[in-house]
């Protein structure tokens, strides 16, 4: 059985530990849990610490348990938010769920036949049979509001002047009382969480040792930020979602390609499975050519893999060569719509219709009126341009003005125009 705080260690994704975990860890098969919020339909970049730790946790040998709250997600987590959030109902929740437990699968194996096969748990099916003055008899009389006040969370909320309502107050119990709930029904002694969890996981801990006379341990993972400072997995358009249809493959290989190089390094520790050897390989690569950003490719690869799929992957590295000019007509016919107007986003675009697709004879009369001056501001310098080698029609080098316009439209409705080296044009036939 590997060392799971040793792998978390090196990788640099360990931040608190309770007192003589490793030890218990050392014993055996342990069981620990993780919990996510189920606020929307899709994890983000930003929850890949946390399903990393789980994925560490079980290649080590242990039995993770992914704990989706779909009670606590009716209340939301405090826990160093400036205000309190929208509540969602019970079948939004559901629904949510269903795609993160999708989503995890890709990381945790749920449905082998060993003993620490993965297991996702919703606190709703234990919380949900509680009546309010059972609750706060059963449970709230262990935990002392002293306790309560002075989690950081909750002190910062109150110093900020904010407020915090009795719902979002009540939080940390719910979640401690999460922890001694599956310490008792699933012998699950480990809680998993980010640090801005610590107050929270802590306070289960202790509810497992009033409430039961058991012990129970914590770990927490740092939270990762940018070389720079700024918040990770945020880009000025938002968040980077796992889900496909929230970020497409090639934003999200993007996103990891374009990390600075201290990022890279500390990333492809933190989001991949790449041993320790490997990643030093690569770090000496990458030092004696760092224009290469063999780190970064390297990074983004498998990341991508692992979230999305192999042909993703291949899918977003093509795309990201058509912009370098390193790709041919058949590469840019295999991207589908949504890549092939990322890769172009910004791009000037022309619409022309299909009749007058159809009376284009040639080329230089693509460049007329049919594209009202969009590329070209005359036919003479689009002329000119043709001649002296500098314009393509999807990535394919004219030379001739008079040639026939006998390109395939892209999707069936787009025509590829580069001018230059770096200009591009998108022509849509509608």
């Amino acid at each position: 059985m590997n060392s799971f705080i040793a792998e978390l260690r090196w990788r640099g994704m360990l931040q608190d530990m309770t007192p003589e975990i490793e030890e218990h860890l050392n014993k055996g098969m342990a069981s620990a849990y993780l919990g996510f919020d189920p606020t929307a339909d899709s994890l983000h970049i930003g929850h890949l610490v946390g399903v990393m730790t789980l994925l560490h946790f079980q290649r080590a040998g242990h039995k993770p348990f992914a704990l989706v709250g779909g009670a606590t997600g009716m209340i939301g987590d405090p826990s160093f938010k400036s205000a309190e959030r929208n509540l969602l109902d019970k079948a939004t929740l559901d629904h949510n769920i269903q795609c993160i437990k999708n989503q995890l699968s890709k990381f945790l194996d749920f449905s082998g036949s060993t003993t620490n096969k993965a297991e996702l748990v919703n606190n709703y099916d234990w919380m949900s049979k509680f009546g309010f003055l059972d609750f706060i008899r059963e449970v709230g009389k262990h935990i002392t509001v002293n306790y309560m006040m002075a989690k950081d969370s909750v002190k910062r909320r109150l110093e900020e002047g904010n407020g915090l309502s009795f719902t979002e107050f009540s939080y940390q119990l719910i979640q401690g009382y999460d922890f001694y709930y599956l310490w008792k029904n699933k012998n699950c002694t480990v809680q998993l969480g980010g640090s801005d969890q610590w107050g929270n996981i802590v306070t289960g801990t202790e509810l497992i040792r009033r409430m039961g006379g058991g012990s129970a341990y914590a770990l927490t993972v740092p939270l990762i930020t940018k070389a720079d400072g700024s918040k990770f997995g945020k880009t000025e358009s938002g968040s980077v979602w796992l889900d496909p249809e929230k970020t497409s493959p090639y934003a999200f290989y993007q996103f990891w390609l374009n990390v600075s190089d201290e990022d890279a390094s500390k990333y492809i520790r933190i989001f991949t499975v790449l041993d320790k050897e490997t990643i030093e390989g690569l770090e000496k690569e990458h030092a004696e050519a760092p224009h290469l950003r063999k780190l970064q490719r390297e990074l983004a690869k498998e990341v991508t893999i692992m979230v999305h799929s192999l042909s993703d992957y291949e899918m977003a590295l093509k795309a990201s060569e058509i912009l370098f000019g390193k790709s041919s007509t058949e590469d840019l016919a295999t991207l589908d719509e949504r890549t092939f107007l990322q890769v172009f986003e910004g791009v000037p675009q022309v619409k022309i219709s299909k009749g007058e697709f159809s009376n284009i004879s040639n080329v230089l009369d693509l460049f007329g009126e049919a594209t009202q001056g969009v590329v070209f501001s005359s036919k003479g310098e689009a002329r000119k341009m043709i001649q002296g080698g500098g314009v393509s029609i999807n990535k394919e080098k004219i030379s001739d003005p008079n040639s026939e316009l006998n390109f395939s439209l892209l999707q069936d409705k787009y025509l590829l125009v580069q001018k230059g080296k770096k200009n591009y044009f998108i022509v849509e036939v509608v």
